[in-house]
């Protein structure tokens, strides 16, 4: 009768880790977008900025401040002498 009993929860243990094998759903690729490269240019005044956020370094991606527009992004180089300047009076924009 003992061994019967290990059978049985043997058996529950075995049904148990199949249905969590059933559920396992795996994560799905997302493309990377981030910046790769900067420039240490500066963005010309009449560009209108509308944000930035800092962007740390994490293989693909460089360290970067990444300002935005109503349409675009610029990748800048965070050492540049010009940036903060034009991160005055601009909104950290959080991810």
């Amino acid at each position: 009768m003992h061994l019967c009993w290990k059978l049985a929860l043997m058996m529950m243990v075995l049904v148990c880790v199949t249905a969590q094998q059933v559920n396992y759903r795996r994560p799905t690729r997302v493309g990377v977008t981030c910046c790769k490269e900067v420039s240490k240019g500066r963005i010309p005044h009449e560009v209108k900025l509308i944000g930035y956020r800092h962007q740390n370094a994490l293989s693909p991606c460089v360290d970067a401040i990444v300002f935005y527009t109503e349409k675009d992004k610029y990748c800048s180089d965070p050492t540049a002498r010009w940036i903060q300047n034009r991160l005055k009076d601009l909104k950290e924009i959080e991810d």
